[in-house]
């Protein structure tokens, strides 16, 4: 279990140095043992406040982190387990709505066992207050960067945990919607740890507390400070144009080939990774998907790496550009890969409505989106990340309805001619720009 610091000594390992400044906030009265006259509260809230040194379970204020303004939000465990009650959700709500009249970014510090018991339903509640204060921050266009501490459970991680855009955790937090107390007695514990939840792509990364700062600072930068365009790249592998269609296959497919994570070193001069789907996948091997810093500015990106995407990238990809289109940020969208996952477990795992998600999120988006194909361009598994009007090709790249082979067999054609349905489909950079399908080729800049 890692070290757990009170909301207090947590906001100074997080927060720039001096720079937090608590927010006021009114406090409700009740007449005797709080909203349920709970025998025994009034008491126990005593207890928690003289052993903490706080009035509340919360303590929200704003701070520079890394040199960005933010509003911080810090769960006190040591305050009745962390858990949300009507004064809590009072807290929350000044919270977010100063973050809103100052446009500021927020941050929950989340360290919570859930809503308070002593309050009964009056308790729960707060979690629809703080789900609305959260949906009025993302339609205002603000980030929320969510940092979870051990424990992490119940309603806080249903809400300000899991509710947010990009989630962070500490190594071993306990995170679950299910508290320790609660859980089958067979449960696996190892499931309800912060690693678990980022193989399960319910959370983006596992941030040691060294490193909480500067990370949650780059995180802030680069979420505030948009690019205005994503120029496309230019090519970094052969300079020439093929010659067949054919030979454009064979080098789009050739393992020389300069691939995303080369074109992202390239491009950017910092990036951090936006990873997982919410909905229990990742693709980490078939798409990677963040935020970068380009000549100071943030451009998103979402590159497929050369292999078949699988449903969870597809989806991880139309958050990506569905968040950045929220904050103003343009995407840049790297095209290879032979075509989306076949398989049955692809299936199983609803490919179709998860490229359905990128159509749509591309097609929705208001911010510029840029495409390069910079290998493979595998029919529609590869056309939905392509932006319409906005795709340029690389010389070592194709772009084709289907690969030649399967079009060949499809044909009933022999194996021999596999080569000239390559030709017959018009699959070269130059044939796309003639065709009208890409704008433009990025030739390889020279030495």
């Amino acid at each position: 279990m890692p070290e757990r610091l009170s909301a207090r000594e947590f906001l100074a390992l997080v927060a720039d140095e001096a720079s937090f400044r608590e927010l006021p906030c009114a406090t409700r009265t009740y007449e005797t043992d709080g909203p349920l006259a709970w025998d025994g509260y009034d008491a126990a809230r005593a207890g928690a406040a003289a052993r903490t040194g706080e009035e509340e379970s919360v303590v929200c204020g704003t701070a520079s982190v890394g040199g960005t303004r933010a509003v911080l939000i810090a769960f006190e465990f040591g305050f009745l387990g962390g858990s949300l009650g009507e004064r809590t959700g009072d807290r929350l709500e000044a919270a977010y709505r100063h973050a809103r009249a100052h446009r500021l970014p927020v941050v929950p510090l989340v360290a919570t066992g859930g809503s308070r018991m002593q309050e009964g339903m009056l308790a729960l509640t707060q979690l629809q207050r703080v789900a609305r204060e959260s949906a009025l921050t993302r339609e205002a266009g603000l980030p929320q960067i969510a940092v979870l501490r051990d424990p992490t459970t119940g309603g806080g991680w249903a809400t300000l945990g899991a509710g947010a855009d990009v989630i962070l955790a500490l190594p071993g937090a306990q995170v679950g919607f299910a508290g320790s107390r609660v859980r089958p007695p067979d449960a696996d514990p190892a499931a309800y740890t912060a690693e678990a939840q980022v193989a399960a792509g319910s959370a983006d990364a596992v941030v040691p507390p060294a490193e909480l700062r500067q990370t949650l600072g780059r995180w802030l930068r680069l979420l505030t400070t948009p690019a205005r365009e994503a120029p496309a790249p230019h090519a970094l592998g052969a300079p020439a144009l093929p010659d067949t269609g054919w030979e454009a296959v064979v080098r789009a497919r050739s393992p020389e080939r300069p691939r995303a994570q080369a074109y992202l070193d390239a491009y950017f001069t910092r990036r951090v990774t936006v990873r997982g789907d919410r909905c229990g996948g990742s693709d980490p091997e078939g798409i990677l998907c963040g935020f970068g810093e380009r000549d100071g500015r943030t451009v998103a990106y979402a590159a497929q790496t050369g292999a078949a995407t699988r449903p969870a990238g597809y989806r991880t990809a139309a958050r990506l550009i569905r968040l950045a289109d929220r904050l103003d940020v343009p995407v840049l969208t790297l095209v290879d890969t032979p075509g989306a996952a076949n398989d049955a477990e692809a299936e199983r795992q609803g490919a179709g409505a998860a490229i359905a998600e990128v159509f749509g999120a591309v097609a929705a988006a208001r911010v510029p989106i840029t495409t390069l194909v910079i290998g493979e361009g595998g029919s529609g598994g590869a056309l939905a990340l392509a932006a319409p009007g906005n795709t340029w090709a690389t010389p070592d790249s194709y772009f084709s309805v289907i690969a030649p082979e399967l079009a060949a067999a499809i044909l009933k054609r022999p194996p021999g001619e596999v080569e000239a349905t390559a030709g017959q489909l018009r699959i070269r950079p130059q044939d796309l720009v003639e065709l009208g399908v890409v704008r433009g080729i990025m030739y390889h800049p020279g030495p």
